[in-house]
């Protein structure tokens, strides 16, 4: 590293000398051994400059600098590049890879079976009865092909389109990923009536490829099992639920495919197969919904590069659920399949309204009006898609748009001529929006008129930061005066902000646009965060980076907490998708002994504190927020040193609008079946 002083960075001429006489007295006899000084020698750029001295290390950055990252090293030093993350997601995302090269056998044509096992030993077995992995030896690299592919990344049968005409593993990074972050990964293959098997450690193989048995002729397949890296992630458990979500999703879009999962640590058991398709997967997502119609549903080839699946299905919400997919990956950050789906949408329901005169002045759907109660999926399948990331939660291609518009037109057009008592309800469904929308716009208008917004156009309660870094700054939403107060008393007031609530808000889930925007809790709430929601929503005027839900550790607490994420998850969603949304984590009980205060956050670390500590300690429990004092308030849930923050992440699109719909919705049975099947998770405060 260069550092070049000279003059001009000093007012003057002798002050400058003075300083650098200073540091060749005091300091060159100390860092010597790391530094050599050059006097006088100027480069070519600094040719007119005066005297200067140049700093530089001792070890010049040059080519045996240049480090090579050999084989699959470089996964295992930036695995989030690969698989997103090192959490729960990246972990999961583990079986994802490994169960696309099986489904790309499905959607070849070789494969209807996929058994997928959570083994007691930590491990995951994924089975196939497709062709079975290559083993034979390749003409280059004179190494049985399973070996090129697991332990050379971007190595597979996808590249030329000769083995998958449509495929979702797209890279050859896939097993070779899992292969680098997995302690132990074992390869076996069914092929010409032998077993050959290989196994690895960290990607490495223990030995070459071998036949271990023989099997019947004519059957194939492929099962990997693999030991994620405890060492690589922060946790190696997985989420049955999790799991079933996405392995559902893939029997939903593979009408022929059946999957069993089954889980031996909890002793669970499920045979997924769906040959309703998209039709009876609209049904599932709907299921807790009181809905308008009968399933729309068209299939449509443009030609051999794509063929598209869609179905719509509106209900009575005001919320809107669109899935989109690409050879089966669920695209959850959308794309331009989506894009020209939700065009051609709007503007086929707005040609009908205006053709049936039901459109007065001039006025014109937007897009959030039509999609209001649409629950849709679009799956696509297409020769060479580009998605944005190894991740594939987004599809890039360009020209897609264009042609996925032309036929979602085209197919809905023909719907609407032939159904007109479906196409007149989502017409009038759509009309309500339109009218709801422009109430709200008046109501909007009129909580600004009431003075429920304070100077700035910020709302009164708001305690805001000094800062104008957004990237530093946060805002804490706290349940109640009391614990608003203790919480401005407490906060650092040059990048924490403070905004009060009162009471519980509305449940946005039950009530329409213009009921939520003409709560004034919910309208200061939008105001504060300011991005705007729905078509209006701008990540850019984001005030705050971290927006944390603080309220009680008690059952009043957690339904507020649910409430807000309810509104967060409907309105801005891309808040969540964007990582701005957290939690803050209260504690439950101060433990002291003598003149020591132990802060603890659940039942099980209390009994593990009074295990460590012994003796007979005070015990007190906290009831809420505003019993701490500013003090404790700061230390235990408030300061960024020693606080501890949930992030709130969406997982998964589908599971996450079943969960609020049911959880938060009208439906009752749905609802008591879910507590009784997750109520020994809950954590109640009695």
């Amino acid at each position: 590293m260069y550092f070049f002083n000279y003059y001009n960075d000093f007012y003057n001429l002798d002050v400058y000398y003075n300083f650098l006489g200073f540091l060749l007295r005091n300091y060159i006899a100390k860092i010597k051994p790391y530094f050599y000084f050059i006097v006088g020698k100027r480069p070519e750029r600094f040719k007119n400059a005066p005297a200067f001295f140049l700093m530089k290390m001792s070890e010049e950055y040059s080519a045996k600098d240049i480090k090579i990252l050999e084989g699959l090293e470089g996964v295992r030093k930036r695995p989030a590049m690969y698989i997103g993350s090192t959490g729960k997601e990246g972990l999961h995302h583990l079986v994802y890879e490994i169960l696309d090269n099986s489904v790309d056998e499905c959607l070849a044509g070789f494969c209807n079976l996929i058994k997928i096992k959570l083994n007691k030993d930590g491990s995951v077995s994924v089975e196939d009865n497709g062709r079975g992995i290559p083993v034979d030896i390749h003409p280059v690299y004179k190494k049985s092909a399973m070996e090129i592919i697991v332990t050379k990344l971007h190595a597979g049968g996808k590249f030329d389109k000769k083995a998958y005409q449509v495929s979702g593993g797209l890279h050859g990074v896939g097993i070779s990923v899992v292969a680098a972050l997995s302690k132990k990964m074992i390869v076996e293959v069914k092929r010409d009536g032998k077993v050959w098997m290989q196994s690895y450690k960290i990607g490495v193989p223990d030995a070459p490829v071998k036949v271990i048995c023989e099997c019947e002729k004519g059957i194939s397949g492929t099962k990997v099992t693999f030991f994620p890296d405890d060492t690589i992630f922060l946790t190696t458990k997985f989420d049955y639920n999790t799991l079933l979500t996405r392995f559902r999703e893939v029997c939903f879009l593979n009408p022929g495919l059946k999957i069993i999962f089954e889980d031996e640590i909890n002793n669970k058991k499920e045979e997924l197969h769906f040959p309703g398709g998209l039709v009876e997967f609209i049904k599932w997502l709907n299921r807790t919904k009181e809905v308008l119609h009968q399933p729309i549903y068209f299939k449509k080839k443009n030609n051999d590069d794509l063929s598209l699946e869609v179905a719509i299905q509106y209900n009575n919400s005001y919320n809107d659920n669109i899935q989109g997919f690409v050879n089966t990956i669920n695209t959850i950050e959308g794309g331009t399949h989506i894009v020209g789906f939700k065009t051609a949408l709007t503007r086929v329901i707005n040609d009908y309204a205006e053709k049936k005169g039901l459109l007065k002045n001039g006025g014109k759907l937007e897009g959030d009006d039509v999609r209001e109660g649409l629950t849709g999926i679009v799956s696509l399948r297409l020769k060479d898609p580009q998605f944005e990331g190894q991740t594939k939660t987004k599809l890039g291609n360009s020209e897609i748009k264009g042609v996925i518009d032309s036929i979602v037109s085209n197919a809905l057009t023909e719907f609407f001529e032939e159904n007109p008592s479906i196409a007149n309800k989502i017409a009038q469904k759509s009309l309500e929006a339109y009218k709801a929308r422009e109430a709200a716009k008046k109501a909007k208008d009129l909580v600004r008129r009431k003075n429920a917004f304070g100077g700035g156009g910020l709302p009164g309660k708001l305690a805001d930061c000094s800062s104008n870094k957004k990237e530093k700054t946060e805002i804490y939403i706290v349940e109640g005066q009391s614990a608003g107060g203790t919480a401005k008393g407490a906060r650092d007031k040059e990048f924490q902000a403070i905004l009060p609530l009162k009471g519980k808000i509305l449940n946005v889930e039950k009530a329409s646009p213009v009921k939520a925007l003409s709560s004034e809790e919910i309208a200061n709430l939008i105001t504060a965060i300011g991005t705007g929601i729905g078509e209006n929503f701008d990540i850019e005027k984001l005030r705050y980076n971290k927006i944390i839900i603080m309220t009680d550790a008690d059952v009043d607490g957690q339904h507020i907490k649910t409430l807000l994420l309810t509104f967060f998850y409907r309105y801005t969603p891309q808040l969540i998708e964007t990582g701005h949304i957290f939690v803050a984590v209260a504690p439950l009980y101060k433990v002291r002994k003598g003149q020591k205060d132990i802060y603890v956050y659940s039942d099980e670390e209390l009994k593990k504190v009074l295990k460590e500590i012994g003796g007979k300690p005070e015990v007190s429990r906290f009831k809420g927020l505003g019993e701490m004092n500013d003090e404790q308030l700061w230390d235990t849930t408030m300061n960024p040193k020693t606080r501890i923050l949930k992030k709130i992440s969406i997982e998964d699109a589908v599971e996450a609008d079943e969960t609020f719909s049911i959880l938060m919705g009208d439906a009752v049975a749905p609802r008591r079946k879910f507590i009784e099947e997750n109520a020994k998770y809950a954590e109640v405060d009695l």
